[in-house]
């Protein structure tokens, strides 16, 4: 069987859609079937390969929208030879990474008219953030359009948490279900203990600080800038914030030690010798993979509430989920959280154990591509 995978964004960029493509495709390689990706062409890298874990790639020519953030499908002979080529390859089933994309409107306009099946995986609980204004207005009207199109095509949707799935009926969507985001935790507690693993207080020359982590992209949406103020504010605790973004110099200047991007194998360890990880997005994500390695990880959480957290944090012995509007969340409150979780380890490692083993028991690779399988038996070709 051959089960093609479009994510207009994928490896080497880093984020939460891009890895939950990479462990589906895996995880279909290693069942014995043929992966293909389908994502956006990236300086440097080939149109067409096959990469170490046997996952076949094409690399559409795209035109880099907000600082690639929103690549654009780019037409023309490259791109017509490409596609071309893709649709030779006799596939039996398509999932579609994310309603909005161009590349998520081409790729289920394209499967229906060769009566390929395929459904869509939504990892939003709203829209992009765009701004206010007119800009803001466009971007909205422009998800409703893309969302309109992709459901004329009849291809059942689905959540990666039960909050996507209610955000779905914003376009009019009924979801088919949840295939929510995961991880495989006995693989993250390899990668965090192997023995070439960095020890981060010693590669940085700490002693007793207590170590509060972050990864992501340093963009305002994120609040890595908000994380660090709050950080500054608690005596003895430092903010180790693997990833990069414009924000960068910024969290320097508030004491933040800004380590860049790390190879995916480093985060990991991060967070395993972190006394905890803070994610306090601003806006609305879908599932944030970082809860879910944190949680692996056996490190204590606190985050503002987004999609999943509800989940995967289901009460307060799970971990810390500050109330109310993420957006609306002030240093204070923040600092107040993180004291909390600061100053109570052993309460901490308790809530840290309680969410390892529900993410165990729902949330593994295993367990969701075993669902996908069942889909495709029931609505394969």
């Amino acid at each position: 069987m051959t089960i093609c995978y479009f994510s207009a964004q994928y490896l080497p960029t880093v984020g939460g859609v891009e890895r939950y493509t990479w462990n589906l495709a895996r995880k279909t390689v290693a069942a014995g079937h043929r992966a293909i990706v389908v994502t956006s062409a990236l300086p440097g890298l080939p149109d067409r390969e096959t990469d170490a874990d046997g996952i076949e790639i094409f690399r559409l020519p795209v035109w880099p929208v907000m600082k690639g953030r929103f690549p654009v499908l780019r037409p023309g002979k490259a791109f017509g030879s490409l596609t071309r080529e893709l649709w030779a390859q006799n596939i039996d089933f398509c999932v579609i990474q994310t309603r909005m994309y161009v590349q998520s409107v081409w790729a289920a306009r394209a499967a229906h008219r060769r009566g390929i099946p395929a459904l869509v995986i939504d990892h939003s609980t709203g829209y992009m953030p765009m701004g206010g204004g007119a800009l803001g207005a466009a971007g909205r009207l422009y998800e409703q359009l893309a969302c309109r199109m992709v459901r004329g095509t009849g291809v059942p949707f689905y959540g990666v948490s039960a909050a996507a799935c209610r955000w779905l009926t914003t376009f009019g969507i009924e979801a088919a279900g949840t295939l929510p985001n995961a991880v495989d935790p006995d693989l993250l507690r390899q990668e965090a203990r192997v023995p070439d693993a960095v020890n981060w207080r010693e590669r940085l020359g700490l002693s007793n600080e207590k170590i509060v982590a972050f990864a992501g992209r340093l963009i305002p949406e994120k609040g890595a800038v908000l994380l660090a103020r709050a950080v500054a504010e608690i005596p003895g605790a430092v903010l180790l914030a693997a990833g990069s973004g414009p924000q960068q110099a910024e969290l320097e200047a508030l004491g933040a030690r800004a380590l860049g991007p790390l190879p995916h194998a480093q985060v990991v360890q991060l967070l395993d010798q972190a006394d905890l990880y803070c994610l306090p997005t601003r806006y609305a994500e879908g599932f944030p993979t970082t809860l879910l390695e944190a949680a692996a990880c056996g490190c204590p959480i606190v985050c503002t509430r987004t999609a999943g957290t509800g989940e995967l944090l289901p009460g307060p012995e799970y971990g810390t989920v500050l109330p109310g509007d993420p957006a609306g969340v002030d240093v204070a409150a923040l600092r107040a959280a993180l004291m909390e979780t600061l100053d109570h380890p052993e309460r901490a490692q308790a809530r840290a154990e309680a969410a390892r083993r529900n993410l165990c028991e729902h949330f593994t690779w295993d367990a969701v591509f075993a669902k996908i399988m069942e889909i495709i038996k029931e609505n394969g070709r």
